[in-house]
């Protein structure tokens, strides 16, 4: 069974059809790229996903219909997502804003938590270990005390998806992960997803621009045109596909 299935996926705003009739599934351990020009409906994808848009069609996780489920709830049964622009708090530390994304993990109440009882005591220890764990994987312990707003952007994104992989999903969409990074942030990125996808067997969906970065690490690839499937299968196919390369690469 699949992590992810969309079937038939369409979301219209008003007389706009962003998204028609698009189907996909991603399967454990998979790094599935969605990719396509600017407006071609690649973020709304996302967002159907994570229940910010709630469309036609049918989306299931690990065999759950989430359709119609709100954003927390999906977040909670294990999908975590980053964002182009990072999304992140300016004035927490890096190890702060790792904790918010060991927030769907929370089992404690409030009762609990103002009597600072033992088990919360032992999920704020729990909390921090796993945060440690993903600066280390993530190679950002030099910015562990750091406020998010003094790091440049680059590292702002990499932060942006160690929060991500704060919250132990088991399926993660990476949303344009590279943009804004220069050379270097962009090889570490890939060492770091390369590292989560085989020791960890997250499924990944990925939107994505360079294509280089598509070819060398994507296992299969799924192109959308104006919310339309021009192609879906393996990189060495899609990215000779005719279509594909009128429609996004621009040649003819």
């Amino acid at each position: 069974m699949a992590e992810l299935e969309i079937e038939r996926l369409t979301l219209r705003f008003g007389g706009l059809t962003v998204l028609d009739d698009v189907s996909l599934s991603v399967s454990a351990g998979e790094l599935f790229a969605l990719i396509g020009p600017n407006g071609a409906g690649k973020t709304s994808v996302f967002n159907c996903i994570s229940g910010l848009y709630h469309g036609a069609g049918q989306i299931r996780f690990r065999g759950q219909d989430v359709t119609r489920m709100k954003p927390h709830e999906i977040a909670r049964l294990g999908v975590a997502r980053t964002f182009q622009h990072g999304e992140l708090f300016p004035h927490m530390s890096l190890v702060e804003t790792l904790l918010t994304g060991r927030h769907a993990q929370t089992r404690t109440n409030a009762l609990a938590e103002m009597l600072f009882l033992p088990s919360v005591r032992r999920a704020e220890i729990e909390a921090r270990e796993a945060v440690e764990r993903i600066i280390e994987t993530t190679e950002l312990e030099r910015y562990r005390h750091a406020s998010v707003e003094s790091l440049p952007f680059g590292v702002q994104k990499i932060i942006g998806f160690a929060r991500a992989l704060a919250m132990e999903p088991k399926l993660l969409l990476l949303d344009e992960p590279s943009a804004g990074l220069n050379r270097d942030e962009r090889e570490d990125l890939a060492r770091f997803i390369m590292r989560i996808k085989h020791e960890l067997g997250i499924a990944i969906l990925w939107i994505e621009h360079d294509m280089q970065m598509i070819a060398d690490l994507a296992d299969r690839l799924h192109v959308l045109d104006y919310g339309c499937t021009l192609a879906s299968g393996p990189p060495d196919e899609v990215l000779r596909d005719p279509k594909v390369v009128a429609a996004y690469l621009g040649k003819g």
